[in-house]
């Protein structure tokens, strides 16, 4: 025996549910636009503004349209988005790994801005610097090369500071209350001289990660970050810029 099996009618919410996001997803509703009124829409189904006003509720909070009190209901911009990258601290990178940390700093100096470092440290020109490397170890193989500048008239108590116990990047962070940051990401060759410090092959490829930070408009730090390119991967988590 053949029964046939009839498909249910859809509800006149459903129906408009699925009108009005047909019409977005095609774009013929483009991101922006208005929405017809709740009585617009009532009146063009011949239903109740109560079904009408359900249908919409549930597109809001799918994320499809936009409802704003006494101006109507709209289409969802979509969002941009954008790489949000964390100051990480070296030591919590090689511990990820599973080996031993160690770091050592190769060369530690004072001196006064040069127009040189402009490019790297903005507005201190004339100003005291201290000037930092630092090699960072991952077992027995180095990890990367820290080249650091720190601005003295910003962060005076880093001109006594050892740092025999923290590096300079965390002993930063835990003390100055940054407020903006800049990172620059490049792929290069390594020269002679950082080749020789990561135990590389003059010219071999190297990932370069460059930061500088400030404390409202003042410049705090700038670093630049030299990884053995074979074995360094940056990882950047998304998520929605704020509206």
């Amino acid at each position: 025996m053949h029964t046939d099996q009839m498909t249910p009618t859809p509800s006149l919410h459903d129906t408009i549910l699925n009108d009005i996001e047909g019409r977005i997803l095609s774009g013929e509703w483009p991101p922006g636009a208005r929405i017809p009124f709740e009585y617009e829409l009532s009146a063009q189904y011949s239903c109740s503004r109560m079904t009408v006003n359900k249908a919409l509720t549930q597109l809001s909070r799918s994320g499809l349209i936009e409802r704003r009190r006494r101006a109507g209901s709209f289409v969802m911009r979509v969002p941009s988005r954008s790489a949000v990258l964390e100051i990480t601290d070296t030591k919590t990178e090689v511990a990820a790994l599973g080996l031993p940390y160690r770091y050592e700093i190769l060369t530690r100096r004072h001196r006064t801005g040069a127009r040189a470092d402009q490019a790297f440290l903005r507005d201190i020109v004339g100003g005291p610097i201290l000037d930092l490397t630092c090699r960072h170890w991952a077992g027995k193989k180095p990890f990367c090369i820290e080249e650091r500048l720190i601005n003295l008239t910003a962060v005076p108590e880093t001109a006594n500071e050892a740092f025999d116990e923290v590096s300079p990047g965390p002993w930063l962070v835990a003390r100055v209350p940054w407020t903006s940051a800049e990172h620059r990401i490049r792929a290069q060759p390594a020269d002679k001289k950082r080749a020789a410090l990561l135990g590389l092959s003059e010219g071999q490829a190297c990932l370069s990660i460059e930061r500088r930070t400030w404390s409202i408009e003042t410049p705090i730090t700038f670093v630049r970050f030299t990884y053995p390119g074979e074995s360094h991967e940056l990882i950047a988590r998304f998520s929605p810029s704020q509206r």
